[in-house]
């Protein structure tokens, strides 16, 4: 089979979705085209698994012509690359799909998904598009911005509420008081960056708390500073809620904390918890602190075999030396 340049990114319009599925395909040298799944009535009201006829039900999203691989993330994403499979697409799939493994070509899932087979290869991580290169060009960029607040600097990414964790005002309240108190105590800057899930009134808590502080927490004006955060950062905390973020935190060379919030999902306590016993993450407790660690990142091994199974020849890619878990079953 000849290289493939071209691929499809498809996915529902989630960012942390279709992070992981561009991240694999830039970590693989190709091409990538996203394609947003937006289905129709009465199609979008009910699950992709029941669509007798996906490829109709986003038919915008799937015009010819079409390049000779997909990857797509998410439960949508997969009844549609099983059902591009069936028109000689080679398709890869992020995430438990959640239906017969054996309609795509290769699956990649992290481990407390469970899943298990010949074509599903297990990482620590979730995928992400944090590279060497990406951290080396944002810390450029951003050390100059950053230099005025105190080192060491701890970076905070901010989640939000979801159906498994609540990050409201009373808990974000709770969360800044104790950031406050250890840029006051420890003697350290601390830089913040929300996302669109964070409640506005959490993020406002966090400024007045952090301001007396000279802390700082992104405004969404401006150019986004979250890669140089992740790049220049001595420590970073990120709230329970978000695998993906804490994934690229670990992509760091920085140790990683995480901020417990109430709530429970045996899912996430289990990514934690092997993220835990290899002691790249630790539970926040209020206090800076820092140990040895090296970057955990499992996006280019997921690459390489992605390549290797579809028959493409290797770029020589870089960040092999921290592989996933390999293949289950």
């Amino acid at each position: 089979m000849s290289d493939i340049a071209a691929a499809w990114v498809i996915s529902e319009g989630l960012a942390g979705l279709r992070a992981q599925a561009l991240g694999l395909a830039e970590a693989a040298g190709l091409t990538p085209e996203l394609r947003e799944l937006k289905p129709g009535a009465p199609w979008k009201w009910i699950a992709a698994k029941f669509w007798p006829n996906p490829l109709a039900a986003v038919a915008d999203a799937v015009r010819a012509p079409r390049p000779g691989i997909a990857i797509g993330c998410g439960g949508m994403a997969g009844s549609v690359l099983a059902a591009l499979r069936r028109r000689s697409m080679r398709v890869v799939q992020v995430q438990n799909p959640r239906m017969d493994i054996s309609r795509f070509d290769l699956i990649v899932a992290n481990r407390h998904d469970e899943l298990t087979g010949p074509n599903v290869f297990v990482t620590r991580t979730a995928l992400h598009r944090v590279t060497p290169a990406r951290l080396a060009a944002e810390a450029e960029i951003w050390r100059h911005r950053l230099e005025r607040f105190r080192r060491p600097l701890v970076a905070v990414l901010l989640g939000g509420s979801n159906g498994r964790y609540r990050l409201d005002r009373e808990v974000g309240a709770r969360l800044a008081a104790e950031l406050a108190a250890m840029a006051s105590r420890d003697k350290v800057g601390v830089v913040v960056t929300p996302s669109r899930r964070t409640d506005p009134g959490v993020t406002e808590l966090m400024r007045a708390a952090l301001t007396p502080s000279d802390g700082w927490v992104w405004d969404f004006s401006g150019e986004n500073p979250y890669f140089g955060l992740l790049a220049l950062a001595d420590l970073i905390v990120v709230t329970q809620d978000s695998v993906s973020m804490i994934s690229e935190a670990a992509a760091t060379a920085a140790p990683v904390m995480f901020a417990a919030l109430p709530g429970s999902s045996r899912r996430q306590r289990m990514f934690l918890d092997g993220m835990m016993r290899e002691d790249r993450i630790r539970p926040f407790g209020g206090r800076f602190s820092t140990w040895k660690v090296a970057p955990m990142n499992d996006t280019p091994a997921a690459a390489a075999e992605m390549r290797h199974r579809l028959g493409m020849p290797g770029l020589g890619m870089p960040g092999l030396g921290m592989p996933g878990l390999g293949f289950g079953g």
